[in-house]
């Protein structure tokens, strides 16, 4: 728990460095053309050259057929594509001047956040953005992160620095340990299309007699003692030596006896929980739980990806 607020402790200190973060982003003129812009082409003294539209499925300008040669303008910038359409309108015309601007960025694919941050959210860029700003974006990390982030990278969505297309998909896997360290790869550009999944520690469920009945996300191998004392301690009416683990072996559940008291002592092995485990604690007079309850949280509840709030950084 310690370990989690002082991550979002930096996280915050970092946020703060992101003020000005985007009149560091991609000049207009340098952005590259992605799948579903909207493109103006304006040949400067005349108009009846002139051309909005969108590309075609090869990445080619849709429409644009009053010249015998097609004008490529997939992951191209506004300045590369104006330079070619000079090129070809030069066949015809004299001296061509042309301006290209990217009109509407709207119709881009999402970049998409979702798993153990505080908001999970859809993100429309306009402009450079880094992993770290997008976790504070979506409001950091929650008490349920691991520690580690995943991102897929789906093909043909994006296009890289050297002005191609990335045909492959891509999986990168990140420690958020790594970010807070400074480690440029392990903050890498969010592109369109990428999907970033913060990964969920996995539970171990503590209820009964104690002060915080709660699920504990262990980044670590964690005892019955330590779990007790992380959430609060036992209860003035616990009964220390009636605590018992329910643990899941493939499809069966078996019980395993706990004495508090005893491992307190050192008379007993302190046993290490497991992913999913149960641990409950029986009240002063009470009889030991025989089944297990059935454990529903919002992690396995699931969201829709259609629900998430669509923000978009500009």
């Amino acid at each position: 728990m310690n370990r989690q607020r002082s991550l979002r402790a930096v996280f915050l200190i970092v946020a703060s460095s992101f003020a000005t973060f985007g009149q560091l982003g991609i000049p207009p003129d340098e952005d590259r053309v992605h799948v579903g812009d909207v493109i103006d082409l304006d040949l400067v003294g005349g108009f009846e050259y002139d051309w909005r539209g969108t590309l075609t499925g090869d990445g080619f300008l849709d429409g644009l057929d009053q010249f015998d040669e097609q004008i490529f303008a997939l992951c191209k910038t506004t300045r590369e594509i104006a330079a070619e359409a000079e090129r070809v309108f030069g066949k015809t015309l004299r001296d061509p001047k042309v301006v290209v601007m990217i009109v509407d960025r709207s119709k881009r694919a999402v970049a998409l956040i979702d798993g153990a941050v505080r908001n999970p959210s859809r993100f429309s860029l306009r402009r450079k953005a880094h992993l770290n700003e997008i976790i504070i974006l979506a409001g950091g990390l929650t008490d349920a992160s691991s520690g580690v982030v995943t991102i897929f990278r789906p093909a043909n969505l994006r296009c890289n620095e050297n002005g191609g297309r990335d045909n492959a998909s891509q999986t990168l896997n990140i420690k958020i340990t790594e970010i807070l360290s400074g480690k440029a790869a392990a903050n890498p550009q969010i592109f369109s299309g990428d999907l970033i999944t913060v990964e969920r520690a996995t539970p171990i469920y503590v209820i009964g007699a104690v002060a915080n009945p709660t699920p504990i996300y262990a980044r670590e191998q964690i005892t019955v003692s330590r779990v007790v004392a992380t959430a609060g301690g036992l209860t003035k009416d616990a009964d220390g030596s009636k605590a018992i683990i329910f643990r899941r072996d493939g499809a069966t559940t078996r019980a395993i006896e706990i004495d508090l008291v005893k491992i307190r002592r050192g008379e007993s092995v302190d046993e290490i929980m497991r992913s999913f485990d149960i641990l409950d604690v029986a009240a002063r007079g009470g009889a030991k739980r025989k089944f297990p309850p059935v454990a529903v949280t919002e992690e396995n509840k699931g969201s829709r990806v259609t629900d998430l709030p669509l923000r978009v950084i500009e």
